[in-house]
């Protein structure tokens, strides 16, 4: 046998080695293509491919609470004490039932008997015999009384030309310097220019939590020493607005209890600066933490009575069985809800909207006869 012939025969057998070592990979390479994708596998399908294939591109959906997400505790609530009224007709029994649930999610007593005397002549003039009818009847009927002015106003009636304030009050602890800060974010994404008053000078942390706020919005802070006057604060930075052509300050102040009768004269002095040229208080906001429930009821009153409250943001309402302190606040005090907080995001402050309130609350959606889910 040649060298020619025996090189052949070893290059021969080199290749089959080769091939036949490669089958293994071959094969499972064959089958991870073949192999249908598992539910659990993500899919990277690009924009371009589905325009072609006429296909709508899903796109994440912006974060940020909603009524119906914000108030799942208070509606839970109900609907666990509705559930044994559906289905049948209205009787002495499903009254009780409907009491027990408004007052379950603490519409308070006086609101709660006024609302159900109400129903009654309601489901009489239209012969409701069906106890869902009776809860859309409901439904409809606390929509109509939460029928109020709930605009912020930028320029106080009456005063064009002064530098708008918010004064923001309430007890401690419900929330008032971070409720500044998102309203001050808010503000400020729409374009206006934000003065940001630190007149809470008791509590060590609230200028720096403040400090923080208008950094992130890009706002101005005028804050003073601890332990300073508050409405000097509120003075020099109505002024330094007023100077720079601000379009609205807003003002923290101090947590107090509504009975200390030295500490409500002392926020009603405040509202009294705030109010002087060159500023003008366009909206008092009085900031109420809704897993208080009907406690929340006598502060409103005495901060109303001390600094003339237009307004009541109502934060943490996503995190209370108490959904219904709503038409309390409004029913026995006038005071419409303007702001609620529905989670802890910067954007979870929102306007408050009767409609979606109640049916999230009541667990209805008013374009439709059934009920809606948990």
């Amino acid at each position: 046998m040649s060298t020619t012939t025996v090189l052949i025969v070893i290059v021969i057998f080199v290749v089959a080695t080769v091939l036949l070592c490669a089958l293994p990979f071959v094969h499972r390479a064959s089958q991870r293509r073949s192999k249908p994708a598992s539910p659990d596998t993500p899919i990277a399908v690009s924009r371009s491919a589905a325009q072609a294939t006429d296909e709508p591109v899903a796109v994440q959906a912006p974060s940020g609470a909603t009524f119906s997400s914000g108030l799942a505790s208070s509606r839970r609530t109900l609907r666990d004490r509705l559930a044994s009224i559906n289905r049948r007709r209205p009787d002495e029994a499903t009254w009780e039932s409907l009491e027990e649930a408004l007052l379950g999610a603490d519409v308070g007593v006086a609101t709660t008997m006024t609302t159900l005397e109400r129903l009654r002549g309601t489901a009489a003039d239209q012969d409701i015999v069906d106890a869902g009818e009776l809860v859309h009847a409901l439904a409809d009927q606390m929509r109509a009384a939460l029928d109020a002015d709930r605009a912020l106003h930028a320029i106080a009636p009456g005063r064009e030309g002064a530098t708008p304030v918010w004064l923001f009050v309430g007890v401690n602890g419900v929330g008032k310097t971070t409720t500044i800060g998102k309203v001050g974010a808010r503000l400020s994404a729409e374009g206006q220019l934000v003065v940001m008053a630190a007149a809470d000078t008791f509590r060590a942390a609230a200028a720096s939590q403040l400090q923080t706020w208008a950094d992130r919005c890009g706002a101005e802070l005028i804050s003073g020493s601890s332990g300073a006057d508050p409405s000097s604060v509120v003075h020099d930075a109505v002024s330094a607005a007023a100077a720079r052509g601000a379009d609205v300050v807003l003002a923290d102040t101090a947590g107090r209890l509504q009975n200390r009768k030295n500490l409500m004269d002392e926020l009603a002095k405040v509202r009294r600066v705030a109010d002087r040229e060159p500023g003008a208080v366009a909206e008092t906001l009085l900031v109420i933490d809704a897993t208080t429930g009907q406690n929340g009821l006598s502060q409103a009153r005495a901060f109303a009575e001390a600094t003339d409250v237009t307004g009541v943001v109502l934060t943490k309402l996503d995190g209370s069985a108490k959904g219904g302190i709503v038409f309390a606040i409004e029913a026995e005090l006038g005071l419409p809800v303007k702001l609620v907080g529905l989670g802890e995001g910067p954007d979870d402050l929102v306007d408050f909207d009767a409609d979606s309130y109640v049916d999230a609350l009541l667990g209805v959606d008013a374009d439709d006869p059934g009920l809606s889910g948990p």
